[in-house]
């Protein structure tokens, strides 16, 4: 009873006849002829028939050989047209790419790169998830997941680190004109405090001034959301001094609409980073992509900033 042919040996089969030799077919297959010709001799004892008969000048097919020469050629066909999607996608990304990122750092910081990608890449469908809860990378087919903070990952995850993201506080000139400039961070309970909360609960301020640190009297608070967005368009209407990651503020603060309060004291930086399935090759568009991202995020000078109204 034959035994299931090999389509690598059936490969080799229409690649030995089309070339008309075995060393000729070894050499155009980047293999030793001794393993051509055991791979044809592994193919005849499995299917339990001769398919070429050897002579000193040329190769000859039998009957059964020219039977199944149609069959081999298909399959050389159809991994010529596999390596072939394969080195397009390595030369031009294209299909569906999925990412998930926090929709505030989308929305205010991300939305020029995003639409120079979406321009530069046509070929890719960037499909962004912009949901506040963390997604399964993996169950959920993500192709790229962008995380703030430094929660643990399991072994089948890789990370990229993209930024450490610094948090100042900021207040618009008409506000500080109206209600004076903190000095300390003790002052700032006598201001209109715009604050963050998450799960349900405003965050505190922790102040740091290298090894210095002070907590923050929150009394002052006058509004908390769970929107950065929101919190630098109140900063920017004058409705109080907001604490904001620095890469938010950076357009605004170079058109003068904001201005930094307190600006030897911090928050504790956040540290943002690119989470993708491990595995030895990344997908061509997902490549461009990190790389884009990483391009976009190196510092900008100041005079860009200005200038780059797209980052308001």
């Amino acid at each position: 009873m034959a035994r299931q042919a090999d389509p690598f040996d059936l490969m080799i089969f229409a690649r030995v006849v089309e070339a008309g030799s075995f060393s000729l077919a070894a050499e155009r297959l980047g293999l030793p002829k001794s393993t051509v010709s055991r791979r044809i001799s592994a193919l005849e004892a499995g299917l339990g028939e001769r398919l070429v008969q050897r002579t000193t000048r040329k190769l000859v097919l039998t009957e059964m050989g020219q039977r199944i020469l149609t069959s081999a050629e298909q399959i050389v066909h159809e991994v010529e047209i596999v390596t072939a999607l394969a080195e397009d996608s390595q030369v031009t990304p294209s299909g569906r790419l999925r990412v998930s990122m926090p929709s505030d750092l989308a929305s205010i910081t991300f939305a020029p790169m995003l639409a120079r990608f979406a321009e530069s890449y046509p070929a890719v469908q960037l499909e962004l998830d912009l949901s506040p809860d963390y997604v399964d990378v993996l169950a959920d087919s993500f192709d790229l997941a962008i995380r703030i903070g430094g929660e643990a990952l399991g072994m089948r995850l890789t990370t990229r680190h993209l930024l450490d993201i610094g948090i100042g506080l900021y207040a618009s000139p008409a506000y500080i004109a109206a209600f004076g400039e903190p000095d300390m961070p003790q002052s700032l309970a006598r201001h209109s405090m715009l604050v963050l909360h998450t799960g349900g609960e405003a965050a505190s301020w922790r102040l740091e001034r290298g090894a210095q640190v002070a907590a923050v009297d929150m009394s002052g608070r006058r509004v908390s959301a769970n929107s950065y967005d929101l919190l630098l368009k109140l900063a920017s209407a004058g409705a109080g001094i907001a604490a904001l990651p620095d890469i938010f503020v950076r357009s605004r603060v170079a058109s003068g609409e904001l201005k930094r309060v307190l600006p030897d004291w911090q928050l504790p930086p956040a540290m943002a980073r690119a989470v993708f399935p491990s595995r030895k090759l990344m997908p061509r568009k997902t490549r461009v992509f990190l790389d884009d991202l990483l391009d976009f995020l190196k510092p900008k000078p100041l005079r860009a900033l200005k200038d780059d109204s797209t980052l308001r």
